[in-house]
C-alpha cells in the first residue's frame, strides 16, 4: 500500500478542515466526498482537486475494498447505522468506518486545542 484511500461523508464545518489536511498529505488518496448539499465548502474543495463528489454517501460506500477508511463526520446516527449495516451485509472486512469523534480528536491534536463539532440536524436517507 503506497497510499491510504479515504472517503469523507460530511463536507461542512467539521469535515472541511480535515479534508484540507487529507488533500495535502501525499500518502492519502481522497476517493470521494459526500454531502447532501452541493454548495458545502468541502464539496467545492473536493471538486477543485478533481475528487469525486456525490449527494448519496452509499455510492461511495459501495466502492468496497477500493476504500480503506470511510470518515463519517455527519453526526447523524442514521448514516452511521446504514454504513455499519452495509459493511456487514456486503462482507467488506477491509474498509474501516471512522467515527466523527476520532476525526475531531485528530483535528484537535493537529491544532493543539479541542475543536468543536458543529451540526445542524439533517435527515439522511
Amino acid at each position: 500500500m503506497d497510499r491510504i484511500r479515504i472517503v469523507m461523508i460530511g463536507a461542512g464545518e467539521t469535515g472541511t478542515p480535515l479534508l484540507k489536511q487529507l488533500l495535502a498529505a501525499p500518502f492519502v488518496e481522497v476517493v470521494g466526498v459526500a454531502d447532501l448539499k452541493n454548495d458545502m465548502p468541502g464539496m467545492d474543495l473536493a471538486r477543485q482537486y478533481g475528487v469525486r463528489t456525490t449527494n448519496d454517501f452509499m455510492t461511495l460506500a459501495r466502492l468496497g475494498e477500493a476504500v480503506d477508511i470511510i470518515i463519517d463526520v455527519t453526526g447523524v446516527d442514521a448514516v452511521r447505522d446504514r454504513l455499519r449495516g452495509y459493511m456487514q451485509d456486503s462482507g467488506n472486512h477491509h474498509t474501516i468506518i471512522m467515527h466523527e469523534l476520532l476525526a475531531v480528536l485528530l483535528m484537535s491534536l493537529s491544532q493543539g486545542k479541542l475543536v468543536s463539532m458543529k451540526h445542524n440536524q439533517v435527515d439522511y436517507d
